[in-house]
Order: C-alpha cells, then structure tokens, then sequence
C-alpha cells in the first residue's frame, strides 16, 4: 500500500523514541525525590507505602520506555545503541529500589540520552537528518510482497480440513500471489483486498474475489474466513481521534474479527513492531501463537518475522504479553521459517458462506459476482405471469377498444373454436374529401370549400376453410367484406 508521500511528518520511530526519551528524562528527574520522600515517611507505614508504590510505578514507566526506545532504535537499524538500551533495561529491571544513592544509575540513564540521536542532543543532527532520511526512504517504498519461498514454508504448516472448502482472505493483497501460494493445490475459496488498482487488476486473474480500494471502506462478513494472512504496509496512518498510528496495529484490530473460532492468522510484521499494544491484541484474541522469523538475507533486508496463532474467545492476555514481546527484543535468538514443523497448524472444519464482501470502489468484476448471487437481480428479469396465458376482460370490449386490440397484434393468429380461422388485423390511413359550395345574396355559387378528412380504418382479414375473408367495416348488422379463395 502505498503512502502518502505529501504528508510531511516525523517518522513513528523516531517520534516513538522522542517520546521514550522524555520518559526517561522524567525518570531521572523524579527518581531522587521519591526515595527522599520515602526515607521521610519511614516511621509512618501508610505513607511510606504510598511512596513505595509511586516508586515503583515510575520504575514500570521507565522499563515501558527502554523497552519501546530499543525497538525504535533497532528500526533505524543502530543495533548497537539498542544493545546498550537492552542492557540498561536488565540493569533498572534488577535495581533494588531501597538503594539510597540513585546517583550512578540516574548518570548512566544520562549517558544513554547522550548517545541517543535526537535533535535535542549534541552533535546529533547530521546523524538525526541522515536516520530520518532513511526511514522515509523505507516508508515510501511502502508496499513489500511477500517472498514466494517463505510462503511456501509457511503453507506447508497449515493444515486444510477435508471435504470443506476453506474461504481465505488477505486485506492487502497486491497482485494476489501470496493468498494463491497458499491455497494453491486444496480448493480454496481465496479473497483480496487491495488499494493500487493496477495490483488489484492483476489480482482479479488470481483470487476468486478481490476488492478494490481501501479495505477500511470495505464491507466483509465477520468470522467466515478459516485463514487471515496480513502483511500489512509499513507506515504511519491517522485514526479517526486523529492521532497517528502504525497500520499494522490498526490492520490487526480490525481484521481479525474475520476470522471463525479456530481459524489462522499469519501476520507478517517487521520484528521491530511486535510491541506490547500490538503484543495484548494477540495474546487477548489468539491460542497456541508461535513466532518465526525470515531466514537470510530476507530477514536482513525486511527484518520481518511471521506471528501465528488461533483465533480464540477474547479473554484477559495480560500475563502473556511480556513473553512474548521479549522475543522482539532478541531477534537473533528466533526461530527461521526453516524450524516451523509440517501441519503445525489445522485449520477448522466448518463449512461458512461468506455472505458480503464489497470493496470500496467500483469493480467490473466484483459485481458481475454480486448480481450472479442477487436473487433480486432475478426476479426483475423473470416473467410476468400476466405476460402469458388466456386472458379474458371483465367487460365485453366496445368498438373502438376492438380496433386497438386489432391494431395492436394482440389477437392475430389461430383463433381455436368450433370453426377454426387465422385473424390478422391491421389499421390504414384513409383521406375523405368533401365540398361545400358557398352562395351570394343573389343565390349564386360565390366560392367552393374543400375539406378533406385523414382517418383510420380498421381491416381484419381472416382465413377460413371456406375461404379469406377481409371485415373492413362495420355497419348495422352488415358483416359482409371482400371474400376471395384461400
């Protein structure tokens, strides 16, 4: 998906590690006070421990900063200023809070600051600009495929149900290669979303429904789909309150709800942004989740890693998060793709029938699939019962009404009765001209009017076995017309 390039704003990361960085600040600014007041409120045990635990809570604040500042860092690729700030995590995390000097630990928080590249620090802003360069560079690229080997291996672990036809769905789907890698060979029904419209073309040829346009206008059923793969893009977007966000936590939280009871989600994410927001969802909505990274040099160019897991009832996942958002801070003790056993994950057998599926723009293709399913679209185009069959009036037709039916066609044909004949009715235009002499006082002709009269004539000309008949008028009780031999 690609980004807007004329949003001009500061990178996630580097917003992400301005924003840790006044934590830490806050950090060391407050830290000498709080043990102060404690050592004031030592003979008093309520007070001492409420300033306890406002100690402790600025210790979790502080830890939350590192944690997300390594992460910032290890997105613009500076691997060792985020060894440092993981070492200085271990450090706080083991930090016995009754110690009564904070002064060396308050002057290695110091130091981290110094060495981190922010506009605020000194000698850093050829650094800064060249980081953000990069980081925009990266985020303008946007839209990353899948690589076609990893898929593979990834396939190769899922386990499809028999005798069910899976229905499976990538909200970001690009050309449609990767939903088809994994399907290929087990029936599926596979269905696409994709903003580029020239990706979403090449699509269509591929999956059995694709979207196009925005997938956050997009109408898709909820819990019908047995596999989710997203690989979301990899920029920044703005939420509906207005503040900025990364997609691929805002793809996670509203996509999986796709997903039945059981089904898969592989979510393909750069390592880097599996944070404890992101880290909450996963544990709150799935079971049994793994984490693998991408082997080789496609690990050292994307950094991307695959989490996988079963949707599950939402419950509290608390517990689990720090376990898992860990992993992300050690990426080279992951696991590659190469270690994700066979048939490691089943799919549900349950049969559901995706019932909405509409993209956000208009698609040739997609509604030719719509109104194939509309029972609507149908009954417009069934036949009237009054279009067929005898059909008698209530009242005996008058004259004129006689010539409109004859006129019409309506009762040409074979008339069935106890003398059978064929009627064929047809109306001709006839010119009448009359004169009307007019006289003087004298009682001499002193001019001549002329009128003539356009009207229509009804003839129905029928053939009997006696013969053809031609009615061309109706006078008195006078039937009679040309007759002729058959």
């Amino acid at each position: 998906m690609p980004p807007d390039n004329n949003r001009n704003e500061t990178p996630y990361a580097v917003a992400k590690l301005e924003e840790a960085a006044r934590t830490v600040k806050q950090s060391i600014s407050e830290f000498t006070s709080l043990r102060k007041k404690l050592d004031k409120c030592k003979n008093n045990k309520p007070k001492a421990q409420e300033a306890y635990t406002d100690l402790q809570q600025q210790f979790g604040k502080l830890q939350n900063a590192l944690d997300a500042s390594t992460l910032a860092l290890l997105e613009m690729d500076l691997p060792d200023v985020a060894d440092y700030a993981a070492k200085l995590t271990r450090a706080v995390k083991e930090f016995n809070l009754m110690t009564p000097d904070y002064g060396k630990m308050c002057a290695a928080l110091g130091d981290y600051l110094a060495k981190l590249p922010l506009s605020t620090a000194k000698e850093a802003k050829t650094t800064n600009a060249s980081i953000i360069g990069r980081l925009m560079a990266s985020v303008k690229m946007g839209y990353y495929p899948t690589d076609m080997e990893h898929l593979k291996i990834i396939a190769r672990s899922v386990e499809f149900p028999d005798g069910v036809t899976a229905n499976l769905l990538d909200p970001c789907c690009g050309c449609g290669l990767a939903l088809q890698s994994l399907a290929l060979g087990h029936g599926c029904d596979t269905y696409g979303v994709e903003l580029d419209r020239h990706r979403a073309e090449e699509a269509v040829t591929r999956l059995n429904r694709v979207g196009f346009g925005s997938y956050f206008h997009s109408r898709i059923s909820q819990e019908t789909f047995h596999l989710l793969l997203l690989n979301p893009p990899y920029l920044s977007v703005m939420t509906e309150s207005g503040n900025n966000a990364r997609s691929e936590k805002r793809f996670l939280i509203d996509c999986y709800g796709h997903l039945i009871y059981g089904g898969l989600i592989i979510y393909v994410i750069p390592f880097y942004r599996l944070t404890a927001d992101i880290c909450r969802v996963l544990c709150d909505n799935f079971d049994d989740i793994s984490l693998w990274k991408f082997m080789g040099g496609e690990f050292k160019k994307f950094k991307q890693v695959a989490v996988m897991g079963l949707r599950c009832k939402r419950r509290d996942g608390s517990k689990m998060v720090q376990e898992l958002a860990s992993l992300a801070l050690k990426p080279d003790k992951l696991r590659e793709l190469s270690e994700l056993p066979e048939g490691r994950y089943r799919l549900p057998e349950t049969a559901v029938k995706v019932n909405t599926f509409k993209g956000a723009q208009f698609n040739v293709h997609e509604l030719a699939e719509q109104l194939k399913r509309s029972a609507s679209f149908s009954k417009l185009f069934e036949k009237n019962k009054l279009d067929g069959g005898y059909k008698r009036p209530l009242l005996p037709l008058n004259l004129g009404q006689v010539g409109l039916v004859g006129g019409s066609g309506l009762i040409n044909g074979l008339v069935e009765c106890g003398t059978p004949h064929i009627i064929k009715g047809r109306i001709v235009k006839e010119n009448a001209v009359s004169r009307e002499e007019n006289l003087n006082k004298k009682g001499e002709v002193a001019s001549t009017t002329v009128i003539e009269t356009r009207s229509n004539k009804m003839i129905f000309n029928l053939l009997t076995p006696q013969g053809f008949i031609s009615l061309s008028d109706y006078e008195n009780n006078d039937t009679d017309g040309e007759t002729g031999d058959a």
